[in-house]
């Protein structure tokens, strides 16, 4: 179990990571007047320099020579890469097309479509309330659907790409820092030679909009690393029931953005398809919660019994046990 003061870093480095990401549409919306896949490519450039620094200043290089020589996990990282350069292309058009509301819908749903994907891909057991949380979000979709006047594509989009990019680092197996640069390094030249090509045809926004127009890209690195660098800290200090309570931080800002901020319209039918995503999102959260702790409860009443249980009498007839046994036994799985 985590001390108590290694949870309050973790929450605090959570809270920091979800925060930032839900606040992302303020910054790319300063960047509107700019084509989306020019401030996409300039995401990924400059998020290479700052992978670099970090790993330098971790000294962890030796994870890259295992990487290449692993063609199979080097194709899946490739995967990662493209799936989630979808996945920022379709954010970034969403918040300066005027759609941050129904992109927040997308992350709200996104716990939904990866709890399908481990159904139909993992061929994963569901609980009654889980099932019924996937019943209540798909409910939610088609009441959307109706209130847009078309499916929430876009929502749905987001949801499946970045549900997708988790489901492919589930097999690639890479902390933050080592995903995120191994990503980063693939999408690099292919994002520089769109800026090459814009730079070329004197459309480059970098070298127009004067100095804070080029701070501002390059500081997309930046934007990108740390809150991944946060939530990496999190993840080892917090346990999952938490850090999957906190996810909910980001389209909650998001939301609160597009409403409040850019003002976009809200009609009652789309307050009924929010609220009935929420409905499924607090299913998936008190089922979470009552299974962390009936867990705790079993591993503790099992810990008590195994204290209680009285020693194995000594004598020559007892055979000691295999090194393997012993360590096979005392080996906790998780």
């Amino acid at each position: 179990m985590q001390p108590q003061s290694d949870q309050h870093t973790g929450l605090v480095y959570g809270t920091a990571a979800y925060v930032v990401w839900g606040l992302l549409p303020l910054y790319w919306h300063l960047l509107g007047d700019l084509a989306p896949a020019e401030i996409l490519a300039h995401r990924m450039v400059w998020s290479l320099p700052v992978a670099v620094v970090i790993l330098a200043g971790l000294r962890r290089w030796s994870w890259t020579r295992q990487l290449v020589r692993q063609p199979k996990r080097l194709g899946l990282v490739l995967v990662c890469a493209a799936v989630i350069s979808v996945n920022w292309f379709l954010y970034i058009w969403a918040v300066n097309a005027g759609h941050v509301l129904e992109a927040s819908l997308g992350y709200f749903i996104n716990p939904l479509v990866s709890i399908a994907f481990g159904v139909l891909v993992l061929r994963e057991r569901l609980r009654p309330l889980q099932w019924a949380a996937v019943g209540v979000g798909s409910t939610a979709v088609v009441v959307m659907a109706v209130a847009y006047g078309k499916v929430p594509w876009i929502s749905l989009a987001l949801a499946f790409s970045f549900a997708t990019y988790g489901l492919v680092k589930k097999g690639v197996k890479m902390d933050g820092i080592e995903g995120f640069s191994a990503e980063t390094a693939m999408q690099f030249l292919p994002a520089l030679g769109i800026l090459v090509y814009l730079g070329v045809r004197g459309d480059a926004g970098f070298v127009t909009g004067g100095t804070g127009r080029m701070l501002l890209l390059m500081g997309c690195g930046v934007a990108t690393a740390l809150p991944l660098i946060a939530f990496g800290a999190a993840a080892m200090r917090l346990p999952l029931t938490v850090l999957g309570m906190l996810q909910y931080l980001a389209p909650t800002f998001q939301f609160a953005l597009g409403l409040l901020v850019f003002h976009e319209e809200m009609p009652p039918e789309r307050w009924a398809g929010f609220a009935l995503v929420w409905l499924a999102l607090v299913l998936l959260t008190y089922d979470a919660i009552r299974t962390a702790r009936t867990g705790r409860t079993a591993l503790a009443a099992a810990r008590v019994a195994a204290a209680g249980r009285p020693a194995a009498p000594a004598g020559p007839a007892s055979v000691p046990a295999a090194p393997e046994a012993t360590t096979a036994a005392s080996r906790r799985t998780s």
